[in-house]
């Protein structure tokens, strides 16, 4: 992958940064079955950082238990 890619360290650094403006909690993060779950409720994102995040790879996880963004690109190796 090249530095095009939204695959980058830089892309999940920056997801996370964004994700971060709304929930500094301990614990964040969780992962199953190539999933990658950061622990915000979706509610209190902006659109504009929604849709980032969703460039970034990150979408509110509507199927999970838990208020999060998830992420299947950054879930998995």
């Amino acid at each position: 992958m090249g530095k095009d890619s939204n695959n980058t360290l830089r892309h999940l650094i920056e997801a996370l940064q964004i994700l971060a403006k709304y929930n500094d909690r301990a614990y964040p993060t969780h992962c199953e079955h190539d999933v990658l779950m950061v622990l915000v409720d979706p509610e209190e994102v902006s659109a504009e950082d929604k849709a980032r995040l969703e460039q970034l790879g990150f979408d509110p996880g509507e199927e999970s238990e838990e208020d999060c963004f998830v992420s299947f690109r950054f879930g998995s190796a």
